[in-house]
């Protein structure tokens, strides 16, 4: 991703922290794309990166600013992957990791910030009260906190799906953009990105991808908040999904990622686990290609839209798998 560092928030000289993330593939999905009635079903797979999610990108840049700043130690709630992400470039950086995750992370999760030398805290509840407890010990102690929002860099590295995207399309926007969220950082920074992009001139302005943002059913906030009207979501209670980086009750970003959706005529949908496990099997099945619940609810989404004519035969659409399934093979052998 580091090859639009012209547009990424470098000192002069400085050296990314860097495992070669970015510029995953983004593959023409025709099989799919039959069954579903579309000539132009592309899936953007962010397995292919470090660690095999999407986070890689923002932990990059976040801890590539915190080792400028002289941090020693960093720290984050996560429901997985960002962990793992975050592990990673601090073990790159020579950082220590502290990584709070709810006790109940699937065991891939927390194994692999062990293997990255991070100090794993497990926290009874969820990842907002894994957030609460990271800010309450790393405060006072100076941690740098490179959770969601809570610093800008972590945007910055997620912007880069925007500008790949465009790259690989040509400098054309598709359609449709069809994206889990959880903390909802990947859509926000490609939102940055679209009016980068369009200042500097590589896309002409005037016409964005509709946004989609897709949640579990269980665990909603987004969707429930855009279907009120309302600028803010609510925190969600009792939230419970297989999606592991879909049960985040409350998006510090609720009222980006909600301006995102509604700038850009998009929509907001739930959907079950059920038809996420469903998903990822089609999108593996047909296509080659390794999903999380989160990509696979992704692809539960776009067969709904394209059910209620929403989504046409002839649009583009752009399916965004941000993780890939081997910390999720627990479900697939429940399938």
């Amino acid at each position: 991703m580091w090859r639009y560092r012209e547009l990424m928030p470098l000192f002069d000289g400085e050296d990314p922290v860097t495992l070669g993330e970015g510029f995953t593939p983004l593959i023409h999905a025709r099989s799919l794309g039959r069954r579903l009635g579309l000539e132009r079903l592309f899936i953007k797979d962010e397995s292919l990166n470090p660690t095999n999610s999407f986070k890689a990108r923002g932990q990059s840049a976040a801890i590539t600013r915190a080792q400028a700043t002289g941090a020693s130690t960093i720290s984050l709630p996560s429901a997985g992957n960002a962990g793992n992400a975050a592990a990673a470039y601090a073990a790159r950086a020579g950082l220590e990791a502290q990584v709070f995750l709810p006790r109940d992370a699937k065991v891939p999760f927390v194994l692999e910030c062990r293997l990255y030398g991070a100090r794993v805290t497990l926290v009874d509840g969820l990842i907002t009260d894994a957030g609460r407890i990271a800010a309450e010990r790393g405060g006072p102690l100076g941690w740098y906190d490179v959770s969601t929002l809570k610093e800008p860099y972590r945007i910055e590295g997620k912007k880069t799906m925007a500008y790949e995207l465009a790259e690989q399309m040509d400098w054309r926007w598709p359609d449709w953009i069809i994206y889990p969220t959880g903390g909802g950082t990947g859509m926000v920074g490609m939102w940055k990105a679209f009016d980068e992009i369009e200042r500097i001139g590589w896309v002409a302005a005037g016409r964005r991808p509709r946004m989609v943002s897709v949640q579990a059913e269980g665990c909603a906030p987004i969707v429930r908040a855009f279907h009120q009207g309302a600028e803010k979501a609510q925190p969600w209670e009792d939230a419970t999904t297989v999606a592991d980086g879909l049960r985040v009750p409350r998006a510090i970003g609720d009222f980006l990622i909600l301006r995102a959706v509604r700038e850009s005529g998009g929509t907001a949908l739930a959907v079950s686990d059920a038809a996420m496990v469903e998903g990822m099997l089609e999108i593996g099945k047909h296509e080659g290609v390794s999903a999380a619940p989160e990509g696979g609810a992704a692809l539960a989404a776009i067969g709904r839209l394209v059910g209620d004519g929403s989504i046409k035969p002839q649009d583009s659409v752009v399916l965004f798998n941000t993780g890939g399934a081997l910390k999720y093979l627990d479900i697939i052998a429940q399938a």
